[in-house]
């Protein structure tokens, strides 16, 4: 037990009753002394200030800490547990925030919450971070907020960080700018251009692949190609005899393009299917059945050689693919102006599948894809399952897909509730582990919240986020972040020049 300050008292004694008042007046002075003796004897010592350390202060343990089990190390400390709402938890704990995504990777620009620098960089959290399953990004946000600044912004950065950068569909044409000045390549398609790329064309066979297992491959490509082309144009799925004339048309005409030592066009694959004479020799079937069967089919593939998009991709190449080029963009401006995006979604088609070659070269590095202004092409289920291919294909490829949308709801565009389409673009959503959300208008946080599972804190900010400003969710985690521009990329992104002008 410690040992307890003693305490001093004192009380009357018996006084005479006839004792004079001068004994009295002494017994008085004497209890007087004696109670102010027992006050002064109940406080505490007066500590003397000597120069030097104070000696409460000097460490009282040894550097190695407290001997023995009093301690707390070596055992389980157990405390109480307590429990509190969020409410009263975020007044107990009021300068609370996310530690951030760590150091490493692209500068984005200032952690509102933690007052510190934001970085990301999807290759850099890939197997570092809990949750973190691909690196795959979603961009949503409403015109004017800065949406397509973040997007350019980190595509210049990366490519400070030796990423490669490939935009295969640029319905604006703002990507030419960035790709001229990071030194890379810009090709130009659409009506009154040079510009022409032929789908079909086949990519360097890797190392290791031996030529006949190549050859397979090349010819799968071709078939997904020209069958994602069919169905965005017949708006529906091909039918067996369709693909069975389709195989034949294509192996028919490399057939021919091997002989004379060229490369198949898709005006030749049209000219095969409409040829059903050849298309019912080829197989032995009874004279009209296969050709009959494949009427549409040529039709459609028409409309590359003959239509809208005539000369684009009937034609040899007149690029080569650079693989050593920091960005790569495909400007499609001139299509897809007069509302209909049938055109723009086959052109992007045959761009995307054009670019394959690099995207499936092992030795490429890492890359990021971008698709700008996706939610044009949410209501063509054929390239949204190409996409899906890629998203899928994205950590053995080493690629960081970006879609860029408008709004969450544009993903519900893809179709009915139960859908195919519905189906794909949810699926490219959940194959995002990154979702970045700029300012929502009021009618769309119904949706943007289910989508994306936002709490009810999070929706409301969503709502007031100013222009750079977005909601970065990452595996869960939430930052709000305000992006920040060099004065130079200020310049070179702006979108706004001819209404200020």
């Amino acid at each position: 037990m410690p040992a307890t300050r003693p305490r001093a008292s004192a009380s009357p004694l018996y006084t005479p009753r006839k004792a004079d008042r001068r004994a009295r007046r002494a017994v008085r002075e004497q209890f007087t002394t004696a109670r102010e003796q027992a006050r002064h004897a109940s406080r505490p010592p007066m500590r003397h200030i000597s120069p030097g350390i104070d000696s409460e202060l000097r460490a009282t343990y040894a550097p190695a800490g407290r001997p023995g089990p009093a301690s707390a190390r070596g055992g389980s400390l157990k405390l109480p547990p307590h429990r509190m709402t969020t409410a009263v938890a975020a007044g107990a704990y009021p300068f609370l925030a996310e530690g951030g995504l760590g150091a490493q990777g692209l500068y984005v620009g200032h952690d509102v919450h933690a007052e510190g620098a934001f970085v990301f960089d999807p290759f850099a959290l890939y197997g570092k971070l809990d949750g973190f399953t691909n690196p795959n990004i979603l961009l949503a946000g409403v015109i004017g907020m800065g949406k397509s600044a973040l997007a350019k912004s980190l595509a210049v950065r990366a490519v400070a960080f030796g990423y490669r950068i490939y935009v295969p569909c640029d319905p604006k044409g703002e990507w030419s700018v960035v790709a001229r000045e990071l030194g890379g390549q810009t090709i130009a398609l659409g009506p009154g251009l040079p510009g022409r790329l032929n789908p079909l064309d086949a990519p360097a066979r890797p190392r290791g692949v031996s030529a006949e297992d190549w050859r397979t491959e090349v010819r799968k490509r071709r078939l997904l190609l020209l069958g994602s082309l069919a169905k965005t144009v017949l708006r529906r799925e091909l039918h067996p005899m369709e693909h069975t004339a389709l195989d034949i048309a294509l192996d028919q005409t490399v057939a021919r393009a091997d002989a004379g030592g060229t490369t198949p066009l898709l005006g030749q694959v049209a000219h095969a299917l409409g040829s059903p004479e050849q298309l019912d020799a080829a197989l032995g079937e009874m004279p009209g059945r296969l050709g009959h069967a494949a009427e549409d089919l040529a039709h459609a593939l028409r409309r590359l050689v003959h239509g809208d998009l005539e000369g684009l991709f009937d034609a040899p190449s007149t690029v080569a693919f650079d693989a050593s080029a920091p960005m790569l963009s495909i400007d499609l401006s001139r299509l897809g102006g007069a509302g209909d995006d049938t055109a723009l979604v086959l052109a992007m088609t045959c761009a995307s599948a054009w670019m394959e070659s690099a995207l499936a070269d092992p030795e490429a590095g890492r890359r990021w894809v971008i698709y700008d202004e996706a939610w044009r092409v949410m209501r063509h289920a054929a390239l949204l399952e190409r996409m899906q291919s890629q998203w899928k294909l994205s950590r053995g490829l080493g690629i960081a897909n970006m879609m860029v949308i408008h709004r969450l709801s544009d993903l519900l565009a893809a179709g009915d509730a139960g859908s195919r389409g519905r189906a794909l673009a949810e699926g490219l959503l959940t194959d995002c582990s990154t979702r970045i959300i700029y300012r929502q208008e009021a009618d769309q946080l119904r949706s943007a919240a289910a989508l994306l599972g936002l709490t009810g804190v999070e929706t409301q900010a969503v709502s007031a986020l100013t222009k750079g400003r977005g909601l970065w969710k990452v595996t869960g985690r939430s930052f709000i972040t305000q992006h920040l521009l060099h004065p130079r990329e200020r310049e070179l992104f702006d979108t706004d020049a001819r209404m200020s002008a």
